[in-house]
């Protein structure tokens, strides 16, 4: 009896089993008429802001947001939906703006090639570092990938002769496409860094739609059904510890670009905290939620910091709020604003 019971539970799909699917977050649900709507909104907004914004200043705001939205998106597939806490996300942000940087500086500047090279060095450090790291769990795995974060931080400060050290990596050029299309000015890179915005929230949101995406809610959820019922679920987070290491190397190439200077601090586990934040107050498991948290952190940093000193203060009453109220975050918020909104139209 218990074998055709196992067997029955191998021939059903992941996705059909009571209460998963439910539990899996919004992204896992179809999306509303309305929300589909204000999505487009949202698109159309991004696409015709630099044409209606003089200010380069915001234009550079915004810019910065998305590279930090691709990065958090890249650290909610770990925490929202495989369930790992990793505290050292900023090692492939930092690892591949140093590695785009160094071939940008020395050899060559060509887009494809940098970016290749920057995504190929958060790769190669993602499957390691994830094969080690995600035979632990709980604290003890955010405890290892704060160590590996540590390790990657301390070479980049001792390695001068590569990364500068503690005077970083300086003059990191903006990338020129073969000569067609160069992005020195602060419009065209905006639209190249928006391009990688669209394209890495949508590899992401096909990830987290698909049977392997529903593979990390299952891991999430219970792991150790997971494992009863026949799946590698050492092979299913190392999937999703590599991918989040490579749109993350990503958001890091696209920093190098738009900093022009790297340095040890993008590697520190102060910018895996600061992600983390994002994470949290935009919403776990949302995809778009962690960029709405990256979009009011690094506004409360670059608008609200210039108007008054206390904004560390704003900023940790802020998450307070968040982390004590809110289910999900920002994306919670409007959730349950569009739930009330439904109720109310029904009586």
């Amino acid at each position: 009896m218990s074998e055709e019971r196992a067997s029955a539970a191998m021939a059903t799909p992941l996705t059909t089993r009571p209460g998963l699917e439910e539990r899996a977050g919004p992204a896992a649900q179809p999306r509303s008429i309305g929300a589909s709507a204000a999505l487009v909104a949202a698109a159309l907004a991004l696409v015709i802001f630099p044409l209606v914004s003089p200010s380069i200043y915001f234009q550079n705001v915004l810019t910065e947001v998305l590279i930090f939205g691709i990065f958090a998106m890249s650290l909610d597939l770990l925490i929202g939906y495989t369930g790992l806490t990793s505290f050292g996300h900023a090692a492939f942000f930092g690892v591949a703006a140093y590695g785009a940087g160094i071939v940008a500086t020395r050899y060559s500047d060509n887009l494809l090639v940098t970016m290749l090279a920057g995504v190929a060095c958060a790769g190669l450090l993602a499957l390691p570092m994830g094969a080690l790291a995600i035979r632990s769990l709980g604290v003890y795995f955010l405890m290892l990938t704060l160590a590996f974060s540590q390790i990657v931080f301390a070479a980049a400060f001792k390695w001068t002769w590569l990364t500068g050290g503690s005077n970083g990596l300086a003059g990191i050029p903006r990338p020129d496409l073969g000569g067609m299309v160069n992005f020195s000015s602060v419009t065209t890179f905006y639209y190249l860094v928006l391009g990688f915005f669209v394209a890495a929230y949508l590899l992401l949101r096909h990830v987290v739609a698909s049977p392997l995406g529903h593979s990390f809610v299952g891991v999430r959820e219970n792991e150790s059904r997971m494992r009863a019922i026949g799946y590698n679920t050492w092979l299913v987070k190392l999937a999703a510890f590599t991918i989040a290491g490579l749109v993350g190397g990503v958001a890091g190439v696209l920093f190098s670009y738009f900093n022009g200077f790297v340095s040890p601090s993008e590697v520190h586990w102060s910018t895996s905290g600061l992600v983390m934040v994002m994470v949290i107050i935009g919403g776990a498991g949302t995809l778009l939620g962690p960029v709405l948290g990256a979009a009011l952190v690094l506004i409360l940093q670059n608008i609200v910091s210039s108007q008054t000193d206390r904004w560390p203060l704003i900023m940790g009453l802020t998450f307070m709020f968040f982390v004590l109220g809110p289910r999900r975050g920002i994306a919670g918020l409007y959730q349950d604003a569009l739930a009330l909104t439904r109720r109310a139209a029904r009586r």
